[in-house]
């Protein structure tokens, strides 16, 4: 997606949140993982066909480090 343009700011503690044309479409701190790959790209997919955004809330466990 050449056109896209991308920003990111430090945010809440523990939160990774991603907005599409300032909609929030993924909250980590809602669904207690981090967004599939999958799902980003086919988000961005429909938004550049014009489709509507939706949020989505699949995701996949953080990583533990012991």
């Amino acid at each position: 997606f050449p056109e896209a343009e991308v920003s990111g700011f430090v945010g809440r503690k523990g939160s990774f949140e991603l907005e599409i044309n300032g909609e929030l479409v993924f909250s980590k701190l809602e669904t207690g993982g981090f967004p599939m790959e999958k799902d980003v790209r086919d988000a961005l997919q429909n938004t550049y066909d014009g489709k509507q955004v939706e949020k989505w809330t699949r995701n996949r466990p953080p990583c533990v480090i012991l």
